[in-house]
């Protein structure tokens, strides 16, 4: 019978677990620094308990790494942040991704305050370059955003030879974005490579021809919801 009790508590605790995603540890800093100055306040007041612990936990919440599952494709871009579709067009490529100056789909996915704000890797690949650029902060769900905000490109190239532009754009309440993968680094579809505090959107560029799935209010989980087909997957890749 305690062997079994002990079982069921392990049991609860993997549930527990399970059900609690980890934190993005770019969040800890300031999660760590909340609940300090929660603590600071109680100290000095005697108030304000449960609304620190709620704000400690809102914060927490906001850094949240839940695992995800990427689909068993290939040929196929995967979304690299959770949120709202914004817009799907074709426009030239940012100057800073070092793509050929012709219009390329790119599809937006808007963040909110809410969403899971990590970002993934959408195909499997290798980074070549990534390039920091300093600017506004302008709400994100804008258009003019894109171009104007504060912004850290990605560029990958597939396992299959294509290449990626990925683009991590500041928001209007965001002040800082986290970028932890370099040039040459080898990557895998789905995992995490940054991050984005506080609102924000991420572009992604794909190569001419590619086949967009998905459509303008559509919601995204990153590194899950297959945003497009490349040209080049055949109907066996693309699954």
């Amino acid at each position: 019978m305690p062997e079994q009790t002990g079982t069921s508590f392990t049991h609860i605790t993997e549930l527990v677990r399970a059900a609690v995603p980890p934190m993005h540890p770019g969040g800890r800093p300031l999660v760590a620094a909340v609940a300090a100055g929660a603590g600071l306040i109680r100290l000095l007041t005697g108030r304000g308990t449960l609304f620190g612990l709620a704000a400690t936990a809102g914060v927490a919440a906001f850094f949240r790494e839940p695992h995800r599952v990427p689909p068993a494709r290939t040929g196929v871009v995967l979304s690299p942040a959770d949120g709202t579709v914004a817009t799907v067009s074709e426009v030239l490529p940012p100057p800073e991704l070092d793509l050929p100056r012709v219009p390329v789909p790119r599809v937006s996915v808007f963040l909110s305050v809410l969403d899971v704000h990590v970002q993934r890797i959408p195909a499997d690949g290798r980074v070549l370059a990534v390039e920091y650029r300093a600017g506004r902060f302008l709400s994100a769900d804008l258009d003019k955003a894109s171009e104007d905000n504060e912004r850290s490109a990605l560029l990958l190239e597939t396992t299959g030879g294509a290449r990626i532009g990925v683009v991590q754009i500041a928001g209007l309440l965001a002040r800082r974005i986290v970028c932890d993968v370099g040039p040459g680094d080898e990557v895998a579809a789905g995992e995490t490579y940054g991050l984005i505090r506080f609102g924000s959107r991420v572009d992604t560029y794909l190569p001419p021809g590619s086949r967009v799935l998905v459509a303008v209010g559509q919601r995204t989980i990153g590194g899950e919801t297959v945003l497009a087909e490349l040209p080049s997957a055949s109907p066996g890749e693309a699954g």
